[in-house]
C-alpha cells in the first residue's frame, strides 16, 4: 500500500519520494503497541489505508497517512484523519498537526479542504521545527513543504 501510494509522486517528478522506503516494521509495531496507529480495511478485510500519530507539543501530529490509490476518492483518508481527531480530543490534544508538500494535490490542498490551515513561521512549535529539520535532512525540502494545523 505504501509503495503504491508513493508511486503517485513519480508522476510529479518527485522520484526520490516515490522511491522512499516505507516505515520499518519495527517503527510501525511501536505505533501499534502505543495505540497510535489505525488501519482502514475494505469489504474483504484487506488493509487499504492507515495512519500513524505522535503527540507533539500538546497536539496529535499525523506522522503518516497513506491510502492505496485503488481506493482514493472514497473517503478513506478523510475517515482516518477524522478518527485521529476523535482520538486526539480524548487525549486532551489542542489540535491536529502535520507536515506536507504545499503543492501536491493530495497533500497541502487536500488537507486545506479538510479544515487544516498553513502555519506561519512564528506559529511553528519546537517539536514541529525538529520534525521539519529531520525532513530537510532526509531531502524532502527539495519541494515546498510546510506545517498545517486543525483545531479540535
Amino acid at each position: 500500500m505504501e509503495r503504491a501510494a508513493g508511486r503517485l509522486f513519480a508522476g510529479l517528478g518527485m522520484t526520490a519520494v516515490a522511491e522512499d522506503e516505507p516505515p520499518a516494521p519495527e517503527l510501525l509495531e511501536e505505533f501499534i503497541g502505543d495505540g497510535r496507529a489505525w488501519v482502514h480495511v475494505d469489504e474483504q478485510d484487506v488493509p487499504v489505508g492507515y495512519v500513524i500519530v505522535e503527540l507533539v507539543d500538546g497536539c496529535a501530529h499525523i506522522e503518516q497517512v497513506s491510502v492505496d490509490p485503488s481506493h482514493s476518492g472514497r473517503g478513506v483518508g478523510a475517515g482516518l484523519v477524522d478518527h485521529v481527531g476523535a482520538w486526539a480530543r480524548k487525549q486532551g490534544a489542542a489540535a491536529l498537526t502535520l507536515t506536507t508538500f504545499t503543492d501536491v494535490p493530495w497533500n497541502g490542498p487536500y488537507y486545506g479542504r479538510r479544515g487544516f490551515r498553513w502555519l506561519e513561521d512564528a506559529e511553528i512549535t519546537p517539536g514541529l521545527r525538529e520534525i521539519r529539520a529531520a525532513e530537510a535532512a532526509h531531502g524532502l525540502d527539495r519541494w515546498p513543504r510546510g506545517c498545517m494545523r486543525r483545531e479540535l
